[in-house]
């Protein structure tokens, strides 16, 4: 997962575009830290996608 800090600094920059706006380095720090943030969340969710397992009649499986 992504560290507090980093989310923080996301929700920071978030706040700043939507008050007074960013800089080019700025919007390419968050660009950075979304594109960060994305995979986080990706890896995250298929780990627990790939923890499924159905039982069916005493039966463990995996879907497909």
């Amino acid at each position: 997962m992504l560290s507090a800090d980093k989310i923080q600094r996301i929700n920071e920059l978030a706040q700043k575009a939507k008050t007074v706006g960013l800089t080019e380095d700025e919007r390419l720090e968050q660009q950075q830290l979304r594109q960060l943030y994305l995979d986080s969340f990706r890896s995250e969710f298929r780990k627990q996608l790939d923890s499924i397992k159905f039982v069916e009649n005493g039966n463990i499986t995996k879907p497909h």
